[in-house]
């Protein structure tokens, strides 16, 4: 579950990060210099692995801290795929 102050964190990063996309849409509308685009995209893409930090960070404080206190091995193996499963899908770029 995502803690309040995470939330507030990520919503904020959110907005942010839309007006980025709305800035790159108008960029290509305007047919902007395509490296300064790219430079934006890059720039949202690292805005959005901040938010995507910020939620993992809180699920590693949260529900697996929970799981790894518990005694259940089937809770705790569950969150340890799940978390390589994500390792898997941000390393690959």
């Amino acid at each position: 579950m995502i803690d309040e102050k995470v939330e507030k964190d990520a919503l904020e990063r959110l907005v942010k990060i839309e007006g980025q996309i709305k800035g790159i849409e108008r960029m290509i509308r305007k047919r902007r210099y395509c490296i300064d685009v790219i430079t934006q995209i890059a720039s949202a893409e690292a805005a959005l692995h901040k938010v995507s930090e910020l939620v993992l960070k809180n699920h590693l404080e949260t529900c697996v801290a929970l799981a790894f206190r518990s005694n259940d091995k089937k809770e705790r193996k569950t969150k340890v795929d799940e978390l390589m499963k994500v390792y898997g899908r941000l390393s690959i770029k």
